[in-house]
């Protein structure tokens, strides 16, 4: 017969030699936490590497490699189902990516399952924009859509303005993503409204920006639009860092003044008076900035607008500001050299670039379509007044967005050779809703497509 014994008696059995095992306690596990890196996303149909989120699990008690994540519900299948959504890794950190199936949104259900039957979600709220022509080419720079000026500063990596904002972003050229790094030099410029930055160029580690020096579309003047400023770079790649350097904020005076004492040649008076819109034939809209050939101080503005003659079929102008670096260094008036009207078969200059060959890229569109609805061409110059530039290339206008910046110029005597553009798709409706990609309430849902050409 089997005798119960309390704690003397536990006791005396160990003394004895006798051990006693309590019996184990059953494990506890806690609920399972889930965090998405984004609430919001979004892909294109057919598109290459589409941006991932990045969904980060736990449970108390368990190791995380033994949780499974899932998409475990869609509210619209037909832009993307749960059999589209794929996750990768085993540990804390999992990769989560979306392949859309058709255009529009759908909020996906993600779900993470712990030990002892508990788990927790979260919702993505994912939406995807139509399919485009040659999508292998194409990416996705997401966190705004009115991209106007690009500049390459190393590493494979550009540095992308808006013409809505003073954001600057830094991109990674060849993923779609959000940007690695933003800048925002509204207080140093003080301004509490966009300067509608619509050109850059790079020289040493000075970049140049420019306003469009225009008025608004409603043909009100904004001293915010009239400003030219320089940021310094440091580091290269992902490591790119911006300083704020300087401001000018009369050049449209200037420009102004410079064609009245010559007669109105191009009608900087008229096209900057109240009331006057920028994109039109006769308006006054700047676009493209680049250095001369082989020169710091001499730098081409590249107008949208005006085209002389402001006649259909006229020609695109450039006009030379003969001592910008001192402009901007020292705030000394404009100077300027004689135009240089340039035949782009009725185009305009929606952006200018060079290489440290000295060989041009022209990006040439429409002085009034803000999307895709007229046509878009590159053209190769030589940067000499009096040289003709030669057609390069006429670019698609089916897909939404309208070709507004040139990254960097390959060298253009190579067979072959690739030059990579960034639309302006604030006016696009990406998904189909009828919203402006502008007016759309979530930045993740904002992007700007850039998209690789081969030069014939």
């Amino acid at each position: 017969m089997k005798k119960q014994l309390g704690i003397a008696g536990l006791a005396a059995l160990v003394v004895a030699g006798t051990v006693t095992v309590a019996p184990a306690q059953a494990v506890t596990y806690g609920t399972p936490t889930i965090g998405l890196s984004a609430s919001y996303l979004s892909g294109a149909v057919g598109a290459v590497g589409d941006p991932v989120v990045n969904v980060t699990v736990g449970q108390s008690g368990a190791d995380a490699s033994a949780l499974t994540v899932s998409a475990s519900a869609s509210s619209r299948a037909s832009v993307a189902g749960t059999a589209d959504v794929s996750v990768t890794g085993t540990g804390a950190v999992r990769q989560l990516a979306v392949t859309a199936r058709g255009r529009g949104y759908t909020d996906l259900t993600v779900k993470v399952t712990g030990l002892g039957g508990k788990s927790a979600t979260k919702t993505l709220s994912y939406a995807a924009s139509a399919a485009v022509q040659n999508p292998a080419d194409a990416r996705y720079f997401s966190g705004a859509s009115d991209s106007s000026a690009a500049v390459d500063v190393g590493g494979g990596y550009t540095v992308v303005a808006d013409d809505e904002n003073n954001v600057l972003r830094l991109y990674d050229r060849t993923h779609s993503a959000a940007p690695v790094r933003t800048w925002d030099f509204s207080s140093q410029l003080g301004v509490t409204k966009e300067v509608d930055i619509e050109g850059a160029t790079l020289i040493g580690n000075t970049i140049y920006w420019t306003g469009s020096l225009g008025n608004n579309k409603d043909g009100e003047y904004k001293a915010p639009r009239n400003t030219v400023f320089t940021t310094t770079v440091s580091g290269s790649g992902s490591a790119t860092q911006l300083a704020y350097g300087r401001s000018y904020k009369r050049l449209r005076d200037d420009l102004v003044a410079w064609d009245t004492a010559n007669g109105n040649r191009y009608g900087f008076a008229a096209g900057t008076a109240a009331g006057e819109a920028p994109k039109q034939i006769d308006g006054f809209n700047v676009e493209g900035l680049e250095f001369a050939p082989g020169s710091t101080t001499t730098a081409y503005l590249g107008f949208r607008a005006p085209l002389a003659p402001a006649v259909p079929g006229g020609k695109a102008l450039i006009v030379p500001v003969t001592n910008f670096d001192k402009v901007l260094s020292s705030g000394t008036k404009a100077t300027f050299g004689a135009g240089i009207e340039l035949d782009l078969g009725g185009l305009a200059i929606r952006d200018i670039r060079k290489n440290a060959a000295n060989q041009y890229l022209i990006l040439a569109g429409s002085w009034a379509a803000d999307d895709n609805s007229d046509p878009y061409a590159l053209y190769q110059w030589d940067g000499v007044a009096g040289h003709a530039p030669v057609k390069r290339a006429d670019l698609p206008t089916a897909d939404p967005g309208g070709w507004e910046a040139v990254v960097d110029v390959p060298d253009l005597s190579v067979a072959g050779a690739r030059v990579q553009l960034i639309t302006d798709s604030g006016s696009a409706d990406l998904y189909g809703d009828g919203v402006d990609a502008k007016d759309l309430t979530h930045p993740e849902w904002k992007k700007a497509r850039t998209a690789w050409f081969t030069l014939n």
